[in-house]
């Protein structure tokens, strides 16, 4: 058995990748609704004071804004990078490719502390 696939093998991924998911949609003979996604809100209302971010001493405390007032990238920080499929050898491809040889090392590296 080699290294990669024992370490595959303890290391089982409960979840499938978002790129190895395949989504068909039926096809629909009606007119197109726009439906607009809803606007992702805040864990917290405003003029809340969030406990444990303001670490200087004799500040003030730190106030959540109003959701308008942050800006509109913030809300998709935390959202995968997707990168457009422009064929073998693009930029999709070398990250797939950088991701697989990452997870080959960390997996070697692991099998050599056993």
């Amino acid at each position: 058995m080699s290294t990669s696939t024992f370490s595959s093998i303890l290391r089982v991924s409960r979840c499938i990748p978002r790129h190895r998911l395949r989504v068909y949609s039926a096809s629909s003979t009606g007119p197109n609704p726009t439906t607009r996604t809803p606007k992702v809100l805040s864990s917290c209302e405003a003029e809340t004071v969030l406990k444990g971010v303001n670490y200087l001493k004799g500040q003030s405390p730190v106030v959540a804004l109003p959701d308008e007032e942050y800006p509109e990238w913030l809300w998709n920080v935390l959202s995968p990078r997707i990168w457009p499929d422009d064929g073998p050898g693009g930029r999709a491809d070398r990250a797939e490719r950088r991701k697989a040889n990452k997870q080959k090392i960390r997996d070697e590296n692991f099998m050599s502390t056993q």
